[in-house]
C-alpha cells in the first residue's frame, strides 16, 4: 500500500513544521519543486522575459543550511536563475536582495520565532513583502504536479552570493549616524542565538552607544527557549535590566525580523508600544508624515498616539500579509503587529528587527533621554496600558465551537461573565471584545500551531489578568 503524502499546507507566514516530522527532506522537496512550478507557470502567464529569478536564504536552525541548497537544487533544475545566500542570513536580508535586483520572488529556510524542533519556508513577493494569499494557494496547487528534479552540487555552489552586506548597508542607510553621538548609553541587546547575531553591536561600533550583546552565537536548540521575543523567553536579560546598567535591552527573534524590549528592572515593553515610540521619533523628531498599520491584537495606545499625531490608523487581520496589502495602496509611515514585526515607510514593505532596535535607540539619542524617561513621558501624556497574554495548546475538535460560542456570546452577557463592562465586539480575525475605558480581550487561533491565543489590555491595574484569566477558564470549559 502506497504511504499517503503529507498535506502542507501555508500558515500566516509560510509554511512551518517539526524536524523529523511534517518537515522531512521529501517534504521539503515537494514544496520546493511545487514553488518551482508555480514560479516558472506565473513567470510566463505574466508575459516576461527570460527566466524568473529567486533568492533563497536560510537561518540558524538545524540543517537550514542543507535544506537551503536542496531547495536551490531544484530550482535551478526547473531552470529559474537562482541566488542562494553564502551564509545564514535574517529574513529581510532576502528581501533587500529581491527589491535590490528586481528578482521575482524569495525564499527564506526559517520558522521564525518557533522552537528550534521546527524549520520552514517562508516566501517573499517581487517587493520583499511576505507573499499573499494568491501566491501561497497558488504554490499549494502546484504541489506533486510534477516529479521532483535536482542539479548538480557544482551548480548550487556557483548560484551563492554575499546577501548580508547589501542588507547591512540598508539599514545603515534609513539611519543618521551623527544622532548616535549626542549621548552616552549603555544598551543590552540579546539576539536569542538567532540571526541577529552582533550587527547591532557592530553597526553602533565607534558611536556614543555602547552595545553589550548577549546570545549572538548558533546553537539551533536556542537555549532551551522558543527564539520569540517575549519576556518568558529571555529571563537572563530580564535579570541583567534588574542592575541598571542598562538604558534598555532590545531582543530579536530567530530569524531577526521582529523585535522585543525590556525597560529598567527587567519589565517586558509590548511591541505595540515599540510601534508607538517609534511613531513618535518618525513624526515628531524627523517630520515624517503617514498613516499607521496595526492588527487587531495591538494595544490601544497606538490609536492615542495616532489621533494625537492626526495620522490615519488601518486595522488588519493579525499576519503581516494583510499589512502589506494595505502598505501597497497608502502612504504608511508606520506599521506593525502585535507580536514584534515593524515595518518603515521607504525602506521595505516587509518587517526589520534590526532595524527597529536601531531606530529606537536613535531616538533616545535624538531626545538625549533613556528609554525609561521616554516611557515616562508618554505614559503621562497618553496613559500607560497595561498588557497580558496567554497561549493554550487546544484540540483541535473543540476549536470550531469555542469560535462559535464567543461569536454568539453578547457584549451583555460578556460583561455580566468577566465583572469587565464590554461595549462592543469585532470579529474580523477571531472574537475581540471592547472593553470599557480602551481595553479589550481577544481570542484568536494561531495559523501556524495547535494554539489558542487569548490576549488582553488595560489601563486599570490587574484588569488585563483578569480578563485573560475569565477567557482561559471559558475556553478550558468549552473545551472540556
Amino acid at each position: 500500500m502506497t504511504t499517503p503524502l503529507t498535506k502542507i499546507k501555508f500558515g500566516t507566514d509560510g509554511w512551518r513544521a517539526i524536524m523529523g516530522k511534517e518537515y522531512t527532506p521529501e517534504n521539503l522537496e515537494r514544496m520546493a519543486q511545487a514553488f518551482a512550478d508555480f514560479t516558472n507557470q506565473a513567470h510566463r502567464s505574466a508575459g516576461k522575459p527570460g527566466k524568473p529569478k529567486v533568492a533563497v536564504g536560510y537561518d540558524f536552525r538545524k540543517d537550514s543550511e542543507n535544506f537551503a541548497a536542496d531547495v536551490a537544487s531544484i530550482l535551478i533544475a526547473n531552470g529559474i536563475e537562482t541566488v542562494l545566500s553564502d551564509r545564514a542570513v535574517p529574513t529581510p536580508a532576502v528581501s533587500r536582495w529581491v527589491i535590490d535586483h528586481k528578482f521575482d520572488l524569495g525564499v527564506a529556510i526559517t520558522a521564525s520565532h518557533n522552537p528550534g524542533d521546527y524549520n520552514g519556508f517562508k516566501v517573499k513577493d517581487s517587493n520583499g513583502s511576505s507573499a499573499e494569499p494568491a501566491i501561497t494557494k497558488g504554490i499549494e496547487g502546484c504541489l506533486d504536479r510534477s516529479a521532483v528534479r535536482h542539479s548538480s552540487p557544482e551548480e548550487v555552489k556557483r548560484c551563492q552570493k554575499d546577501l548580508m552586506t547589501p542588507y547591512l548597508a540598508g539599514v545603515r542607510n534609513y539611519l543618521d549616524p551623527k544622532i548616535f553621538n549626542n549621548k552616552p548609553l549603555n544598551v543590552l541587546v540579546d539576539s536569542m542565538h538567532g540571526m541577529g547575531e552582533k550587527h547591532i553591536e557592530q553597526i553602533l561600533a565607534g558611536t556614543a552607544v555602547k552595545v553589550t550583546t548577549l546570545r549572538s552565537n548558533r546553537d539551533t536548540t536556542f537555549g532551551g527557549f522558543a527564539p520569540e521575543p517575549i519576556a518568558k523567553n529571555f529571563p537572563e536579560t530580564c535579570k541583567k535590566m534588574q542592575t541598571g546598567d542598562y538604558v534598555a535591552a532590545f531582543i530579536t527573534d530567530g530569524d531577526a525580523d521582529r523585535i522585543g524590549a525590556a525597560r529598567v528592572g527587567g519589565t517586558f515593553i509590548s511591541p505595540g508600544t515599540l510601534l508607538s515610540l517609534i511613531m513618535l521619533h518618525l513624526a515628531e523628531d524627523l517630520g515624517k508624515k503617514g498613516d499607521v498599520v496595526t492588527t487587531v491584537s495591538n494595544t490601544a495606545l497606538i490609536y492615542r498616539v495616532a489621533r494625537h499625531l492626526g495620522l490615519k490608523v488601518h486595522e488588519t487581520p493579525v499576519g503581516f500579509k494583510y499589512i502589506v496589502d494595505v502598505m501597497r495602496k497608502h502612504n504608511v509611515l508606520i506599521a506593525g503587529e502585535e507580536s514584534g514585526g515593524l515595518a518603515f515607510q521607504n525602506y521595505m514593505q516587509e518587517r526589520d528587527g534590526v532595524l527597529s532596535a536601531l531606530l529606537l535607540i536613535q531616538m533616545m539619542e535624538f531626545r538625549k533621554m533613556t528609554m525609561e524617561e521616554i516611557l515616562v513621558d508618554v505614559e503621562k501624556r497618553f496613559g500607560k496600558f497595561l498588557y497580558d497574554r496567554r497561549d493554550m495548546h487546544y484540540p483541535e475538535a473543540a476549536k470550531e465551537r469555542f469560535l462559535t460560542h464567543m461569536k454568539n456570546l453578547s457584549a451583555e452577557d460578556a460583561s455580566r461573565d468577566s465583572g469587565v463592562p464590554c461595549v462592543g465586539k469585532n470579529t474580523a480575525d477571531g472574537v475581540k471584545f471592547l472593553m470599557h475605558k480602551d481595553a479589550w480581550l481577544l481570542f484568536r487561533m494561531s495559523g501556524t500551531e495547535p494554539l489558542l491565543r487569548v490576549y488582553a489590555e488595560s489601563q486599570q491595574p490587574g484588569e488585563a489578568e483578569k480578563l485573560v484569566a475569565w477567557g482561559v477558564k471559558l475556553a478550558e470549559q468549552i473545551a472540556a
